[in-house]
């Protein structure tokens, strides 16, 4: 079973906005730490961009303060990354797991991409 089906992605040109989902299969958003990783390719490290504790408290890195935005959905078990003002720089597969990542835990999903190009 896929633990993480993230969805949303797309092209979209520079300024533009995009809102990616992310749907769990065996962890509840309410009890852990959430996260919104990018890998932006082949040699590029996977990312932790914006992290959401189980109380709510969002944190973000430099890059993206002020254009993202993490939230969740306790009873949808859903988390959601509302991405503004893209950037060309922002192109990357993006995905959402355990923040910290714990690989003793789960596992990656497939990602969604998100392409920002005029």
């Amino acid at each position: 079973q896929v633990p993480f089906v993230e969805s949303g992605g797309g092209q979209v040109q520079p300024g533009g906005s995009l809102t990616l989902s992310c749907v769990p299969s065996e962890i509840l958003v309410k009890i852990y730490d959430m996260g919104w990783y990018r890998q932006r390719g082949p040699g590029h490290d996977r990312e932790l961009v914006a992290r959401i504790t189980h109380d709510g408290t969002t944190i973000y890195k430099d890059p993206v303060k002020g254009r993202f935005t993490i939230s969740k959905d306790n009873a949808e078990n859903t988390v959601y990354l509302q991405m503004n003002g893209l950037k060309p720089e922002d192109t990357a597969v993006y995905y959402c797991n355990l923040a910290p990542f714990a690989g003793w835990r789960t596992d990656w999903g497939q990602g969604t991409q998100v392409s920002v190009s005029a």
